[in-house]
Parts: C-alpha cells; structure tokens; sequence
C-alpha cells in the first residue's frame, strides 16, 4: 500500500486533514481532532465536527471535490486513509487498518522514541530542595515529590536529546541510600570543581553592588543573625530591571555564605554548561517545592544582579505543589512514607503468594513495585497541583487500576505471555515466530487491537516529546511540563491491554489455521511491550517478568 513515507504521527495526520479543508490564505483552522473511545473507533478514527465545518463552508457541507481530495491524501507521517464521509456529526475518516498495522508493527522500535529531538542543547535542573537537607531525616514528601519530578524530567530530556546536568549533588550517604531505594539517578558528587575563590568573588561583587548593605547595628532595629553578611533590597532591583513574574513582596534579602556557595556552585555548572552549547548559552531551571518558591526567587534575583551572564537571564521556576496526608495527626516525612509503602507491598505479596515471598528474587520485585507506588502516587498528578496521600490505601499496594502495582503487574503478564509462546516452541507446539514482514495483520478485526495500536503505540512518540516540553521562550519565571503524561499513558494503556487480554486467548489452540492471527496478535503485543518497557524506563523502573 502506497504511503507518504515516514513514521506515522498523529499531529502529522491532524496537519495534513487540516491542510486539506483550507479554502483561504494563511494557516489551516484546527477543525479535526482525533478520536479515542472504543465506541467511537468503531466508525471512525477522526472527526471534523459539523460545529467546526460550517464557518468554512456553506451549511457545513463540505464539497465532493475537497473530499476526494482528502481520501487521497498521501503525505509524510499520514496512515492510508480507507474513508471519509460527510456524516450528521460532521466529516469522519477512517483508516485502512491493515496498512497502519503493517506499517507500525513492522517498525516498532520508531515508535519507542520521541517525535521530537533537540539534540547538542544543554539545560541545567536544579533540584532546590536538595540544597537544604542535610539529612534524610529532614526530607519532607514535598520535597520527595520535587526530587521524582526532577528525575522524570531529567530523563524524557535526555531522551530527547538534551545535554542534562543535575545540580545539587546529594553528599550525604543516608539521602544517597534513600535515592538508591527509589532508583532515583542523582550524582553524588558535582560534575564541576568547587573553589572557595568563587564565593570569595561574589563577596567582591556585592561590596560594590549598590542594591547591597553590610549589615551593622542600627538603632531601633532587631539583630540580624551572625550569618548574615549582606543586606541586599531586592525590590529596587526588581523596579529597576522591569522583571515579571516575581512575588510582590519581595524585599530585602539576607544573604549569608552558604547562598553564596550555592550560587557559586550554581554558577560553575552553568558555566560548564555553556561551554558545550553552540553559541555558548546554558538553560536553568530551577525546580521548587511550593514552601521554597520564595526563598528560590531571591537566590535567583541575587544571581541575576551578581551575575549579567545569559544564563541568569534565562533561569525558569518549575513548582511543585504541596503534598498532604489524609488523616494523620503528625507530619509524615519521606523515609517514613517509603517504610510503610514497602511494608504494604510486602504483605500483599504475602497474601497473595505465601511462603513463595520469602525468595530471594521477591526482594528485588518488592523493591520494585514499591518504587513504582511512590513514583505513580507522586507523579501521576500535575506537578503544580496539590496532591493527596491516603496512605492506607490498599490498592495502592495490590492491583487498583490507578497504581504502579497495576502497570507492573500488566508489564508480567506480557513477559509471562512470551515465556509461555517460547516454552510451546521448544515443545514442538508452535512454529517459531516468522518475520514480522510476512504476518497477515488483516486477521486483527477485535477493537481492543486497534485501540491498543491507535490510541498508544501509534501516539506513544508524540506522549515522550509532550513530557519533555519546557516553555523555556515564554514570559515571566513560572513554567509548567507535563510531567504526568507518562503515568497517565501507561495506566491507561494498562486498562485497555488488561481489558483485551483477559477478553481474547492469544494463545490459542496449536492449529495451523489459528496461527496467522496468533503471531499477527502476539506481534501486536511486542509492540505494546517495548511501549511499556520504554515508558517506564523514563521512571527508572526495570520491567517485572513476574508478580
């Protein structure tokens, strides 16, 4: 079947459609929109709604010529179109189905990488709350929460192309542990050199700042603690530079060694930064649990008006919202979170298994699955929204739709799936696997297969590029990233593969007229493994080959 070449895509489809409904100059208006539902898949793959079509054309009706036009459509990264009919709801096409699973399914491994690339830039993520706890006992969720999302984001970057550099390195060995535990990747040491002379020059720099005082005792006035070694007034800055997006209250801030070191240290990394970017420009964002955004604003002032570098002109505050507990009359910090989540894990384990938890590789799983609890639990809402914790929640620890538990409980149902095809091979009952080249994918006619292919291998490239879009061009200092994209994608798609599989046997009898539709079915599952497997590589989190 004749295509227009390329990965298909789903924006590049919804381009192409809106592209073939202008009538006038200038960029086509955005009338079709891709549909998801199970219900509305089985007429259609995507819509023009009759609401969208009638400014452009008369009654709606779309003329015959501009819908021939549209069947024959054959442009870079769009499907084969099999339809497209004027309906009551508006204009419907669909696809030629076998040709998109033929064309996906014989190239999964394109659809494992992000639609996007922005290869050779550098960026730097400052995980602020990191800079103050000294121990893991002072870790709170908020910052637990600010510490995933930096990782998660430092990967569906990484992915995308994107020098990363994390800042600050956590020196001490109980936090280092405790991230370990969570296979949060998180340097241990800085990438940079720190110099004492660093801070001693930014010392220099505020002695002549005129926006900065040394502090002495004035009459009336309250001591200021022995740290502080500068008083610099933030406000006449802000009025000065004409910035936006910072707090109104903003004043006078204390400045003492230790936010001296930080913007040293901060400094070196955005200079190490630059010097591997073309044009020599590093990015920085800062990422900030909702009780520091404060405290961030002013480091990042004092940087600004102790550094004119390009880089201070470009940092961006990513905000993490709060973290509450339902029900608990004291504050619950990280660690103790962590405990009880493991705990829970491993008596549902228990529960459900019995004496068979005391193996060694349960260790390793229950490890796992707790990872993955916390991960989804933190990472699953959108980071600047307020999040939630019950934490005697049971389906967070056994197979709840919504959890890290349920997705990795589906990622071993596929490596079970697998094991048990291979096992029947080398018992002589199934041919070994022929090339994907030569499956008849026209036997895949259940709707859960084409929504498994339409709605996440297909678009699975589109939902890694939108976790890694950073407004980095847009005013003021306050960013948001879709940093829920990917929890969001892999329970969904874990609802629907779990629906499919408990509804149809993939493996079937061993009948040579069943194996056709067999391999067709079993290729559609590889590709829904490396999905899986690939997102939750984005969330450090190693497939399970059993639960």
């Amino acid at each position: 079947m004749e295509t227009g070449g390329g990965r298909f895509g789903v924006s590049e489809t919804l381009g192409a459609l809106n592209a073939a409904l202008k009538k006038d100059p200038g960029p086509p208006a955005s009338v079709w929109f891709k549909e998801s539902s199970a219900r509305n898949l089985r007429s259609r793959d995507f819509l023009a709604p009759q609401a969208a079509l009638r400014p452009l054309f008369a009654g709606g009706q779309v003329p015959k010529d501009i819908i021939e036009d549209v069947i024959s459509l054959k442009c870079p990264g769009v499907p084969p179109l099999q339809s497209c009919q004027q309906t009551p709801l508006g204009l419907t096409v669909q696809l030629q189905r076998p040709a998109a699973f033929q064309q996906v399914l014989n190239s999964i491994a394109e659809f494992t990488k992000p639609s996007q690339s922005a290869s050779g830039q550098s960026i730097v993520l400052n995980c602020t709350p990191l800079w103050s706890r000294k121990s893991l006992d002072m870790l709170s969720l908020s910052n637990l929460r600010a510490i995933l999302v930096t990782d998660h984001l430092a990967e569906v970057l990484r992915i995308q192309g994107l020098n990363v550099h994390l800042v600050p390195a956590a020196p001490d060995e109980g936090i280092q542990k405790f991230l370990h535990q969570l296979r949060v990747e998180w340097p241990s040491e800085l990438e940079t050199t720190f110099i004492p002379e660093d801070v001693l020059a930014l010392k220099q720099v505020l002695s002549q700042c005129p926006y900065a005082t040394v502090p002495g005792l004035e009459p009336g006035k309250t001591r200021l603690p022995d740290n502080v070694i500068f008083k610099v007034h933030l406000k006449s800055f802000l009025a000065q530079q004409s910035l936006e997006g910072y707090d109104p209250n903003l004043d006078v801030c204390l400045v003492t060694e230790e936010k001296l070191r930080v913007l040293a240290e901060l400094r070196q990394m955005a200079l190490r930064c630059a010097g591997t970017e073309p044009g020599g420009c590093c990015r920085v964002v800062h990422v900030v649990s909702c009780e520091g955004e404060f405290q961030q604003q002013q480091v990042d002032l004092l940087w600004r008006m102790l550094d004119l570098g390009a880089h201070t002109a470009l940092q961006k505050h990513l905000v993490c919202g709060p973290v509450k507990v339902a029900n608990s009359p004291s504050p619950v910090g990280a660690p103790q979170y962590f405990q009880l989540r493991r705990c829970q894990m491993y008596e549902a384990s228990v529960m459900k298994y019995g004496d068979l938890v005391q193996d060694d590789s349960w260790t390793e799983i229950i490890s796992v699955l707790t990872s993955a609890a916390i991960r989804f639990e933190m990472l699953s809402t959108a980071h600047q929204s307020q999040i939630f914790l019950d934490l005697e929640d049971s389906s967070i620890s056994t197979k709840g739709t919504k959890s890290g538990a349920f997705v990795m409980y589906n990622c071993a149902r596929l490596a079970t799936l697998f094991k048990t095809y291979q096992q029947a091979v080398e018992r002589g009952a199934y041919p070994a696997f022929p090339p994907a080249s030569e499956l008849n994918f026209s036997l895949l006619r259940e709707e859960g297969e084409w929504l498994l292919l339409f709605n996440y291998i297909l678009p699975f490239p589109e939902t890694l590029s939108q976790a890694a879009q950073l407004p980095l061009s847009s005013k003021g200092i306050r960013i948001t990233a879709s940093t829920e994209a990917v929890c969001k994608f892999l329970i969904h798609l874990s609802m629907d593969f779990s629906s499919y599989y408990n509804r149809v046997h993939i493996l079937g009898e061993p009948l040579h007229h069943l194996f056709s539709q067999m391999f067709a079915r079993l290729q559609l599952m590889r590709g829904v493994r490396d999905v899986i497997h690939r997102a939750l590589a984005t969330l450090h989190l190693p497939p399970l080959s059993q639960i």
